[in-house]
């Protein structure tokens, strides 16, 4: 039996864990909220004492002293998809590092009902701040209308009116994937979006064809997939037997696979034959065949900044009303030059 339960009737209390470790309770609160004012010895023995009296933060009362509840709420949907998954993990790590917790609800569907529906449930819980993963046009135009009362954060390639928002350039990442390729020395590069409807989708598109027109060159097909690696197939295999592109710029890497799986039942090499850049860097694309040269987006980042934007308005601060980061190309062996045979065209 624990010496708490042994001794006292109670459970253990900061005063007990000041005893204990032999600080002040000043001490033990700054150890349990991370205050950097703590030498390292201290903050060990602070923590021992916490372990072996078993000692739990009284959530209730701090917020009754603070009036915060020291939860970020999230409104998300599409989540199964790569890009919103790895958004949540990343405000996830962000939130916990700094001692916010996060509530997750997904949305049934996009419409303003769903979404108004979803917004007062976090606030019932009294979220300290909202956040709204908001891939689709339908998501911003509610959100624009939206008066919470808590900072509130949208993440995505918007310019929603009056809306705070943090997002990846996806514009830029569309333009460094289609140059990449006008600098192999291709000259007709498809492209395969994502849903018409999602703005990251359209953003990549604008960025494919901002290259091409720098570059003097005519947008080659334009072909729709709804992100799945079955819809990169099927746009695979229309692209391949209906045209003579050397390269295409796919809007996600689950697309991507379907392509060179497509690319492989027609016997082309890669990038002998075709090039391929895909979008996202997900942790598979380096172990396709050949390897997938793609866009690497810094979820990590994005959740960093996006906590950071609601911490400060939570503070009462004046944050930030953008931002935006920046991709980066990942060059792999799914890209190499214009074949030879074209290049002497």
């Amino acid at each position: 039996m624990s010496e708490n339960v042994s001794a006292n009737a109670h459970p253990p209390v900061m005063a007990d864990v000041a005893a204990k470790a032999g600080v002040s309770h000043q001490t033990v609160s700054r150890v349990i909220n991370n205050h950097p004012n703590v030498s390292a010895k201290t903050r060990t023995v602070v923590e021992a004492a916490i372990a072996e009296l078993g000692y739990r933060r009284n959530t209730a009362a701090r917020q009754l002293v603070t009036r915060r509840s020291e939860t970020l709420g999230v409104v998300a949907h599409n989540m199964g998809h790569f890009g919103p998954a790895h958004i949540l993990l990343g405000i996830q790590e962000a939130a916990h590092a700094s001692g916010y917790a996060v509530n997750t609800v997904g949305l049934p569907d996009v419409s303003e009902k769903a979404i108004k529906e979803t917004v007062e449930y976090h606030l019932a819980h009294q979220v300290d701040g909202l956040v709204v993963i908001a891939p689709q046009e339908e998501i911003v135009r509610t959100i624009e209308r939206l008066n919470p009362g808590v900072p509130l954060v949208a993440i995505g390639d918007i310019g929603a009116a009056g809306v705070q928002n943090v997002g990846v350039d996806q514009q830029r990442g569309g333009w460094l994937a289609t140059q990449h390729l006008i600098d192999q020395g291709h000259r007709k590069i498809a492209h395969i979006m994502g849903p018409v409807d999602w703005l990251d989708a359209q953003a990549r598109r604008r960025g494919w064809e901002a290259a091409l027109a720098s570059a003097g060159l005519e947008p080659g097909p334009l072909l729709v997939g709804d992100w799945s690696a079955e819809s990169g197939y099927e746009a695979g295999k229309a692209l391949i037997d209906s045209t003579d592109c050397t390269a295409v710029f796919v809007a996600n890497d689950q697309m991507s696979l379907g392509v060179m799986r497509a690319a492989y039942e027609r016997q082309l090499t890669l990038p002998r034959d075709l090039s391929i850049v895909g979008f996202d860097d997900s942790p598979e694309s380096g172990f396709y065949f050949p390897p997938l040269t793609t866009i690497r987006q810094d979820f990590a980042e994005l959740g960093r900044r996006c906590v950071g934007m609601l911490l400060d308005g939570i503070a009462g601060n004046d944050p930030l009303f953008s931002v935006r980061i920046q991709p980066h190309l990942i060059v792999r062996g799914s890209t190499g030059p214009r074949p030879v045979a074209l290049t002497r065209s």
